[in-house]
């Protein structure tokens, strides 16, 4: 008779009850090649703004920015498609980057900002180019060029009117946001030849045993 532990009996059950697939709003972020991240979201009615189904997905997509320590996140991404987005830098993330940086970027701070329905107008139709990535396509980063400066103005989730004009490193946050809005990835709008795996080099010095987590 075979010899099975009780560990790979408890392994070999737990195989056979398999759960029921998450349901959006997700936990993850969901990543290129979802069919979601190609869809163009859907307003939110303003009636809706306050309703328990719009909050609980705001309320995830704060404990998913958290989660992944990310700047910017759109509700497609957690697998709603509605125009909903969430900006964030904090001096957190700017630790990231050298004071020349800070400066050559314009990197500022701004608080966590929930912004429904956004409608984005450019100020500044300069274009500046600068290296991006996205937890959407893991383990990738590339050059993108976005204007200057911008104005976004929506909602917050109390259905308070919200305004922001932003400049440099924040102008380009909610650009890429809005573009997830609109079912387009900075693939779309990069230089291809600046496409790069961001840990090619450890991938060398692994022999090439690298793997890439898709959740913190």
């Amino acid at each position: 008779m075979r010899h099975l532990s009780y560990k790979k009996i408890k392994s070999w059950y737990c195989g056979l009850v398999q759960r029921p697939p998450p349901t959006p709003p997700y936990s993850h972020i969901i990543q290129i090649g979802d069919p979601l991240l190609r869809t163009v979201a859907q307003p939110v009615a303003i009636e809706e703004i306050k309703s328990s189904e719009i909050q609980h997905i705001v309320k995830k997509l704060k404990a998913v920015i958290k989660q992944y320590g990310c700047v910017g996140l759109s509700a497609p991404q957690i697998g709603i498609a509605l125009r909903i987005i969430l900006l964030e830098f904090t001096s957190k993330h700017a630790k990231s980057y050298t004071k020349d940086e800070i400066i050559h970027q314009q990197i500022e701070i701004l608080p966590q900002t929930v912004i429904i329905n956004p409608e984005l107008k450019v100020l500044d139709y300069t274009k500046v180019v600068q290296t991006e990535g996205c937890e959407s396509i893991k383990g990738y980063i590339a050059d993108v060029a976005r204007y200057q400066q911008v104005e976004v103005k929506g909602v917050d989730e109390n259905g308070n009117t919200v305004s922001l004009n932003l400049k440099g490193w924040l102008a380009r946050i909610v650009q890429h946001e809005m573009d997830h809005l609109n079912g387009k990835l900075y693939t779309d709008v990069m230089n291809r030849k600046t496409l790069t795996c961001s840990c090619w080099q450890v991938v060398n010095e692994k022999r090439g045993k690298v793997e890439i987590p898709f959740s913190p």
